[in-house]
């Protein structure tokens, strides 16, 4: 048989197989342990080279070919191997030696990228995308994959990519235990996902969102964003609030986002734009630029529960009810240490918890808001509201309510307020500004709106 490169390429990945299998030996079951496939062939046999300051990608891209026919990992070690456009097949198993290994990208369309390659696993990688610009045609990040189910990326550190870390385009499956620093767009980014599991990564110093959960259309999603670190995310790209979001959820039905820890954002730690069904549970979210905690415009259904707020603009807001925004639940969250943006010629806030229609604000505990505590209704867009039990301290007015003749019905009850400056509960004008006596004590002679219980000291 003449020696070519496609034949010594399976010489090598079967040897590497057969002696990986003899070292290892079989389990009792028959079965080869692990280890076995962790010796699969050094980058010598691979044909590639970490000292080698060429380009690489014909080697590597052989090496996928070959395993993935033979259902086999390619295993990498320890060094930096420099590569370009990288296609994924299905079956890939990419994996490194415990982020010892790096693909430096060199430039090209895409760097690494996947179409209809189920079951790819990445793994141990280091990614440094070096700032090298993308064709967008071809990819929007370095790992651009689309069409793929059952996902494996674990353990992958991914940095200085032009556009996005990391996106998944009608994707299952998981992406744990990654760290993406210094994207240009968002670190995560998931578009049209079928339940996928963003869990326990680490999204650092991108420019324009940290996990970024999107749909083409409003509909179910399903996925669930928990126990990741998210910090100092930017909002290069502008906008009043679709950048500069450590977690941002648009149209995605159905996620659950928990136990994440996000801080020092532009605007947002999670913001729910559009998005209908969408948890937000025990979530700690600190130096917030704008509303720490979002749902807005067009959803039905949020729930928002045991999260801890200090140092936002406004710490909680349910809201755009004139866009069919509406039904929530705001339970035993802690918010705290709120401010107002005086630079900003109208949007000021510095609002504890503000909900608009279908709404209970429950247990809450709300502290130093220098605008109010608590905010029902704007203008005419108020609706069906309960506020209940809820401790609010150090307020400039404790609760303010809509009083247009045009709103529902509100129930304020057994809330205690202390120390509110400029009155426990007022009512607001179509500016947002205090209106008429404090109601905690004169009572209310609206219908639509009972004061019952309330201790205002």
């Amino acid at each position: 048989m003449p020696l070519n490169r496609r034949s010594l390429l399976s010489a090598g990945l079967g040897t590497g197989l057969a002696v990986a299998a003899a070292k290892a030996g079989p389990r009792k079951d028959g079965s080869f342990s692990h280890s076995a496939a962790a010796e699969l062939p050094a980058a010598s046999v691979l044909g590639l080279d970490p000292g080698d300051q060429r380009d690489q990608s014909a080697a590597l891209q052989a090496a996928i070919d070959e395993a993935a026919n033979r259902g086999a990992p390619v295993l990498l070690p320890p060094g930096r191997f420099r590569v370009g456009m990288v296609q994924l097949r299905p079956g890939t198993r990419l994996i490194g030696r415990a982020r010892t290994t790096t693909l430096e990208f060199v430039g090209g369309p895409s760097f690494l990228t996947g179409d209809t390659a189920d079951g790819v696993v990445l793994e141990g990688l280091v990614l440094d995308g070096a700032y090298k610009m993308l064709d967008p045609q071809r990819a929007n990040a370095l790992v651009s994959l689309k069409r793929c189910r059952a996902l494996t990326l674990r353990d992958l550190e991914v940095s200085r990519s032009i556009a996005n870390g990391i996106s998944l385009q009608e994707c299952a499956g998981s992406l744990a235990d990654c760290t993406v620093t210094a994207a240009m767009q968002a670190g995560i980014r998931s578009l049209d996902g079928a339940g996928l599991e963003i869990l326990h990564n680490a999204v650092i110093d991108c420019a324009n969102n940290g996990i970024q959960v999107w749909r083409s259309h409003a509909g179910e999603d399903g996925s669930t964003i928990a126990n990741n670190r998210i910090a100092r995310i930017r909002a290069d790209g502008g906008g009043t609030g679709q950048n500069g979001n450590g977690i941002n959820v648009f149209r995605a039905g159905g996620v659950l986002i928990t136990g994440n820890r996000v801080t020092d954002c532009a605007y947002s730690a999670i913001r729910g734009n559009a998005a209908s069904d969408i948890q937000m549970i025990a979530n700690s979210c600190v130096r917030l630029g704008e509303v720490a905690l979002y749902a807005e415009f067009g959803f039905e259904g949020a729930l928002i529960a045991m999260n801890l707020v200090d140092t936002a603009a406004t710490g909680i807001s349910v809201t755009n009810f004139n866009d069919g925004g509406r039904l929530a639940v705001v339970q035993g969250n802690l918010v705290r240490n709120l401010f107002r943006r005086e630079q900003e010629p109208e949007d000021k806030r510095g609002n504890g918890i503000a909900v608009e229609a279908d709404s209970a604000v429950t247990g809450n505990v709300i502290e130093n808001a220098p605008t109010a505590g608590l905010v029902i209704g704007s203008g005419p867009y108020m609706r069906d509201i309960v506020a209940s039990a809820n401790l609010i301290r150090r307020a400039h007015v404790g609760i303010l309510v809509s009083s247009n003749a045009q709103t529902g019905a509100c129930l304020l009850a057994n809330n205690m307020i202390s120390g509110a400056v400029a009155g426990a509960i007022r009512t607001m004008d179509l500016s947002g500004n205090p209106a008429g006596p404090d109601l905690a004590h004169a009572g209310s002679d609206d219908k639509r709106l009972q004061i019952v219980g309330n201790l205002a000291v």
